[in-house]
């Protein structure tokens, strides 16, 4: 596959060779779903707790005679049937996260990278140089070649100035190309690569 090259001023810089066992798959849902769930999952706190019968603050005194009087048969007032009681099998601080293999994780970002090519919705640029390297020459740039909710991969480091002139800018994101991910790809309208970035995801996945 082949696509055009441009810089970030709109110019244009030659053409690539995309590597077809990479950015030439057929798209498939239930495997960029699959990989979606596992991240989502490793990202979830995991922090939610309840008290239970051992941990409510409460007299463990009998409230009443076992027998006689009528009424079900109770030890305190900590049980889970009394109001302010202890809450039965509740939810307890735990890991979400389960295995994924890496084959599979790996498959999930060539067919995530696919899936913007098959749209149109991958750009390749040559690097992230700016003369200027400030916020407005960011944002211009960005708006001159129309891009709204936009995700930039560059090679093993990110050009610094960009990426700090590209901070404060809603719906710009940059990241390296070991960070680049199946969620984030997903969830954005567009998806900018670098060349020295298009090099580095190729020697990751091939």
């Amino acid at each position: 596959m082949k696509l055009d090259v441009i810089k970030l001023d709109s110019g244009k810089a030659g053409s690539i060779e995309l590597a077809d066992e990479i950015f030439g798959l057929e798209p498939r849902g239930d495997l960029l779903q699959r990989v979606v769930r596992w991240q989502n999952a490793k990202a979830q706190a995991g922090t939610h707790s309840v008290l239970g019968k051992s941990d409510v603050s409460y007299s463990t005194k009998k409230i009443y005679r076992q027998k006689g009087t009528g009424g079900a048969r109770h030890g305190s007032r900590k049980a889970p049937i009394f109001r302010k009681g202890g809450v039965y099998k509740g939810p307890t601080p735990r890991s979400h996260a389960f295995d994924l293999p890496k084959k599979v994780r790996a498959l999930g970002l060539k067919h995530a990278l696919s899936a913007k090519a098959t749209a149109g919705e991958l750009v390749i640029v040559e690097d992230l140089n700016l003369a200027d390297a400030k916020t407005a020459a960011v944002a211009k740039a960005v708006k001159e070649n129309g891009w709204k909710r936009v995700l930039v991969i560059d090679g093993a480091d990110v050009n610094e100035g960009f990426a700090r002139a590209a901070r404060n800018l809603e719906g710009v994101d940059v990241l390296p190309s070991i960070g680049a991910n199946v969620y984030d790809i997903l969830k954005r309208d567009t998806l900018v690569i670098t060349r020295a970035g298009v090099e580095a995801l190729e020697a990751r996945l091939k």
